[in-house]
């Protein structure tokens, strides 16, 4: 009996994307969006309002960053996290991988808006995904390639699982942090 790994890689995302969290990003609000749950945490802020050592982005909203990384990190928004999830999760791979739009943290125009972000959210995944679909079991048996540093010579498998498990840990910490700005407000 065959396994067909692309169906089922594309499954593992696909099932916990649809079942879990985009149902769980419905009615996310500008101020859940921008909350911040700790002092000194990293958001997605207007252009020259950070502190942030770097501020990363093209357009009226940029992202908090240091490199490097403090020991320990400080916590970080939804926003934060959805603009990790848009363009250093999906955004970039799928540029590098299956011709998308060029993502990257300089260069990309974060959102200013929870709906915004959300729409930005959509299409990085669903330019991801469609990418994923797309791969053969050759493709995915192929080393990626210099594009992705520590991946080049594994893989585009293992890349797929990679990129399946930062969605799951990310989205996790952000309905997390859902549950947390609900309780807060009793």
């Amino acid at each position: 009996m065959g396994i067909n790994w692309n169906g089922q890689l594309v499954e593992q995302l696909e099932r916990h994307w649809q079942g879990h969290l985009r149902p769980r990003l419905h009615g996310l609000s500008d101020d859940e969006y921008f909350w911040e749950p700790a002092p000194g945490a990293w958001n997605v802020r207007p252009r020259g309002t950070s502190t942030a050592p770097v501020q990363a982005g093209s357009g009226e909203f940029t992202i908090d960053f240091a490199f490097p990384e403090p020991d320990p990190p400080p916590v970080t928004t939804i926003a934060w996290r959805l603009g990790h999830i848009i363009v250093g999760v999906f955004g970039a791979r799928a540029a590098a991988h299956f011709g998308g739009p060029p993502a990257d943290y300089q260069g990309f125009a974060y959102a200013g808006t929870a709906e915004e972000a959300l729409r930005q959210l959509d299409e990085s995944h669903n330019a991801w995904i469609a990418g994923v679909r797309g791969l053969d079991e050759a493709a995915m048996e192929r080393a990626v390639g210099p594009a992705e540093g520590g991946f080049a010579e594994r893989p585009m498998a293992e890349l797929v699982l990679h990129i399946n498990r930062e969605a799951i840990h990310h989205g996790a910490e952000i309905a997390l942090l859902r549950d947390l700005y609900r309780a807060r407000a009793g």
